[in-house]
């Protein structure tokens, strides 16, 4: 079974909305000018492209991706081993946006993620992330459960 975790947009949650409204820009004047084309192709990558992992849990393994358009999947899948292991790491992450009067405006997002270490404690991908702790750590026996490894 593949289980699919989205983790983050790939242009923060400003250029994500941009990248909306000018693909919406676009399909609306398509009708009057093929400029609108790149347009829509421009605010399609921009505004729908996300990261986010899978893990297939009947061939142990799993592979980060990076979803172009929100549609076309980029990623190698990496064989679990059993001295492999997953633990939880604090996330923070600032987006920073300036204003038409050179104002900023700082978008601040917390959460944790579950992060598959290799044998030597090495960090190789996250894999999935929560809200709070409880959540991620029923998440992490999960797909250790899953995956029959060993937590860090």
């Amino acid at each position: 079974m593949i289980s699919h975790n989205k983790l983050d947009k790939s242009f923060g949650p400003v250029g994500s909305f941009s990248g909306i409204i000018v693909f919406v820009a676009g399909l609306a004047s398509v009708w009057f000018s093929l400029f609108s084309l790149l347009l829509l192709v421009i605010g399609a990558f921009v505004g729908f492209t996300y990261s986010s992992t899978e893990v297939d849990s009947g061939q142990k393994r799993v592979r980060f991706l990076n979803n172009l358009f929100g549609i076309i999947k980029t990623g190698e899948w990496l064989n679990v081993k059993p001295d492999m292991k997953i633990g939880i790491r604090r996330s923070g992450k600032i987006w920073r946006t300036y204003s038409g009067g050179n104002r900023t405006l700082d978008s601040t997002t917390e959460d944790y993620r579950l992060i598959l270490y290799d044998s030597k404690g090495k960090e190789l991908m996250p894999l999935a992330k929560a809200e709070n702790v409880d959540s991620a750590e029923a998440e992490l026996e999960r797909i250790c459960r899953q995956l029959e490894i060993n937590k860090l």
